[in-house]
């Protein structure tokens, strides 16, 4: 699965992440413990599922029927199939019939009469959800068509029929579909010929697909487009197809994304030595999507938002491209081989980003994907890591609340960043004959970090259970820091790299970096030379800087090789600051940048300080990622770190130098579309938007800017910030294309504008209104907290904020608590009072679900982190 992604630099949680029980569900609801799924694990295994799904009857559930075949270890025994949905109607065990009323509850059907093999028969009711989870409904406004699509992990294929739903009781599934007869109907394995069923429907009878777990099964229904290629593998000839809703075909750039799967099929068959375990390769683009995209087998679905219909700036198109690669990754890492239970999640997600990056550094355009990762991913990971709530990469996962909250920086983005380390560390050869080893022997089954650590001890000749230890299963990110000594001639007589740890994570850890030494000349910074060396413990001598002239920069982590904050001296502070554009090659620029930005949310440099930084260097930045980085972070530093009595001068100054930058960017370049949106987002009440209505009027061209569906919009909701556009102008927008993607933007200009009714409606219908689309709700959150909202606007749902979360887990689906919890906490506030009232919730309310807990945590941490930085601006 591919996490959505914030802009870096937005302290705020990056992605979806807890479940909690859904509206209607009794204690314990939904949960399972890692002990019961042990235990059923060692009483069943499970041959088959034959699944038989009727979405023909009606808007709200469809009927769904499973057939499970299974040997029981201990017949005298009793276990439980898992099912979330309107109801059960009818359960047989080997022919006996018990009843619903007594076998069902709290999510599980209890099992009976047990035989040594079973047949269980489970007929049900289903039900639809708009919350991205199960089997979820969407109706394009458009043309009025019904599109449906299945997202299962972590536990929600038991929303679309009954299951054993844990990763280690695998089975093929045969799944029998009736549904309207002009739709696509697809699912894991081939889409047989449709068979006639009468009123206009037909029956699709699947095929069984190989051994695979429940959650990475799928079934996507409706009238998509397609468009059909095919490839040659290991395995022969290879179907791929390509989805989309009708209303989106004329945006879908197919040739693009075939071409990139192509390149991605041979370079892991080659890397893994492994054929693509499955018959075809679909990947469908979905409505009101969660995430980023799925790795169900063989049918990989993936957001719109990556069906491009408005112009896009480059390191959008190269995420989609890394999000492609990271799900095809998946096919062998996690589905041919799956974790066994949840605390190894990172043997999918951590190796799915480390292999895609990779694949996308060799095999396609993008041979800077490194750096690009360790712009946006590793900064994902450093904030995430800096978060109370860190945790190891391998977690300690008890139950299926702790997996949920796990979906984050640390087993995607840190893990992957310590996987490059360990590459580095054992060699790519016999880390590629590692993995190689790993998928012959466990192609099909389950595994533990044991089982891979054996096969890479195996082929590298190293023990990494000390290594393991350190990284894998430890939290926290070190700080590097250099620490030179010069002479009277000014050459170095002493240089150590100090190793230092947050309080309560005291971990260090070896680190193999780089060190760059560069001098300036001419205003341009060059490298003058590069030192390899090992890091461990709290201070390491490095005796090869000693006799050489002090450089003017002295870079550790130079080509970004270590998971570590690094720290500049004070002359290469001085450096930077005096050169920011000195660097001539993005990565070094990058990694200072990252340096000065680290400082500055340590509290350790001011926030106009590195606001002016930034401003220096976006004029002629052409790094699309480093742009959006830089953006989002220079947001962050004037709406959150910089002191209040210096805020609102500091914001139209930056708005209004942006704006300058835009104007004077390369026409039509990735620089003027994200600096013309940047300036647009830094806009608010009682501000003077000309700039904006003349873009949006057509009374200002900028050429080479595109005033299209996506520019209009965002600054149409820059002018409703400002309080100058209304309700009826907002309205008139989305009537000039009543699409999905039009009334979600719609509802975020409308929580956008600068009055209390404008928040008051939002809160209403999102927090204490039901039925809405998920899509919508994260629409509105993000109008009515947007950064720069005034104060006065959003202290009144401080203390309403807190008392909502009492009752929030009974609100809905995991989806629409996590985009209230998050998206209506007043988070731009970052005062005192607010920290202070979160604070106070988490002292009263230690008895909270942990899942619940981790986001008021995660709401409260920047809080914290900006009133320091407000502080220390202040003395600046």
């Amino acid at each position: 699965m591919t996490g959505w992604a914030t802009p870096s630099g937005a302290d705020r949680h990056p992605q979806r992440t807890p479940r909690t029980a859904t509206q209607g569900d009794p204690v314990p609801g939904t949960n399972l413990t890692r002990e019961e799924a042990a235990a059923r694990a060692a009483l069943v295994t499970v041959d088959s599922h034959d699944v038989e799904l009727d979405v023909t009857t009606g808007p709200e559930t469809f009927s769904t029927r499973s057939t499970i075949r299974f040997w029981c270890s201990d017949p005298a025994s009793e276990t439980f199939l898992d099912f979330v949905g309107d109801g059960v109607q009818g359960i047989s065990v080997n022919g006996t019939e018990l009843d619903p009323a007594e076998h069902y509850a709290d999510s599980r059907v209890r099992l009976t009469g047990l035989a040594a093999e079973n047949v269980v028969v489970v007929t049900a009711t289903g039900r639809y959800t708009n919350t991205g989870e199960g089997l979820h409904r969407f109706v394009d406004p458009v043309d009025d068509e019904v599109y449906l699509y299945s997202q299962f992990e972590v536990p929600d294929s038991r929303r679309m029929y009954p299951v054993f739903e844990q990763p280690d009781l695998k089975a093929s599934f045969t799944f029998t579909v009736t549904a309207p007869a002009h739709w696509q109907v697809v699912s894991n394995s081939p889409t047989p010929d449709p068979e006639p069923a009468g009123d206009g429907t037909a029956t699709w009878r699947f095929a069984p697909t190989p051994r695979i777990s429940s959650y990475i099964t799928a079934l996507v229904a409706g009238p998509y487009d397609v468009v059909r290629d095919t490839l040659t593998s290991r395995r022969g000839e290879v179907p791929l197809g390509i989805f989309c809703r009708r209303s989106l075909t004329p945006y879908l750039d197919a040739d693009n994304l075939f071409d990139l799967t192509k390149r991605g099929f041979a370079f892991f068959e080659e890397e893994f030595d492994c054929a693509y375990p499955f018959e075809k390769y679909d990947q469908v683009f979905t409505p009101e999507y969660n995430m980023g995209a799925m790795e169900n087998a063989g049918c990989v679905t993936l957001n719109e938002m990556y069906v491009f219909r408005s112009k896009v700036t480059e390191a959008l198109v190269e995420r989609r491209a890394l999000t492609v690669l990271h799900e095809l990754a998946h096919m062998w890492f996690g589905n041919l081989v799956t974790m066994r239970w949840w605390n190894d999640l990172w043997l999918n997600e951590s190796f799915a980003e480390w292999a895609s990056t990779t694949c996308q550094a060799e095999a396609t355009r993008w041979a800077d994907a490194w750096t690009t990762f360790g712009t946006h991913e590793k900064d994902w990971a450093y904030r995430q890591d800096q978060l109370s709530s860190t945790h190891p990469i391998v977690a300690e996962i008890r139950d299926l609340q702790d997996v949920e909250v796990n979906f984050d920086g640390i087993t995607y983005a840190k893990g992957a960043s310590v996987l490059k380390q360990l590459v580095a560390h054992v060699g790519r050869e016999p880390f590629r004959d590692g993995l190689r080893a790993y998928f012959a022997k466990h192609a099909w089954g389950n595994t533990t970090l044991d089982d891979l650590l054996v096969e890479l001890e195996a082929t590298s000749g190293r023990d990494l259970r000390t290594w393991s230890e350190l990284w894998l299963e430890t939290a926290g990110v070190s700080t590097l820091r250099p620490l030179v000594e010069v002479d009277d001639r000014g050459r170095v007589c002493a240089a150590v790299i100090e190793q230092t740890c947050a309080p309560g994570f005291e971990t260090l850890r070896p680190h193999t970096l780089a060190i760059g030494t560069y001098a300036v000349r001419d205003g341009a910074l060059h490298r003058t030379a590069r030192l390899e060396l090992d890091v461990d413990g709290a201070r390491t001598e490095v005796p090869e800087l000693v006799g050489r002239d002090q450089p003017d920069l002295l870079l550790v982590n130079d080509e970004d090789l270590a998971y570590a904050k690094i720290r500049l001296d004070e002359r290469s502070l001085a450096t930077a600051l005096a050169h920011p554009r000195g660097f001539t090659s993005s990565l070094p620029r990058s990694l200072v940048l990252a340096s000065l930005w680290d400082m500055t949310r340590d509290a350790e440099m001011g926030a106009r300080r590195f606001v002016d930084v930034v401003l220096e260097t976006l004029p002629g930045e052409s790094d699309s990622t480093l742009l959006r980085t830089l953006i989002a972070q220079l947001q962050t530093a004037v709406l959150s770190y910089t002191a209040p009595e210096h805020r609102e001068a500091t914001r139209a100054a930056t708005r209004d130098r942006l704006w300058e930058v835009a104007r004077a960017a390369q026409p039509g370049s990735d620089a003027q579309l994200q600096l013309v949106a940047a300036a647009a987002a830094l806009t608010t009440a009682g501000d003077d938007p000309a700039s904006a209505r003349a873009l949006l009027d057509g009374t200002e061209v900028l050429e080479g800017l595109a005033v299209d569906f996506e520019m209009r919009w965002t600054l149409l909701t820059a002018l409703a910030a400002a309080g100058a556009a209304d309700a009826d102008e907002i309205d008139a927008e989305r009537a000039r294309e009543d699409t999905a993607t039009g009334r979600e933007r719609a509802a975020r200009a409308r929580a956008a504008r600068p009055i209390p009714e404008a928040k008051e409606e939002a809160w209403a219908a999102a927090v204490e209104g039901t039925g809405l689309p998920n899509a919508v709700v994260d629409a509105l959150a993000a109008g009515f907290a947007r950064p720069g909202t005034p104060a006065e606007l959003l202290r009144p749902f401080v203390e309403r904020y807190h008392a909502m979360l009492d009752s929030v887990e009974g609100r809905g689906s995991h989806a629409i608590v996590e985009s209230v919890v998050m998206g209506f906490y007043p988070r731009p506030l970052a005062d005192r009072a607010l920290h202070d009232a979160t604070q106070a919730w988490l002292d009263a309310r230690a008895d909270a679900p942990p899942a619940l807990r981790r986001l008021v945590v995660e709401n409260r941490d920047p809080v914290a982190r900006a009133l320091a930085a407000q502080e220390r601006d202040a003395r600046d």
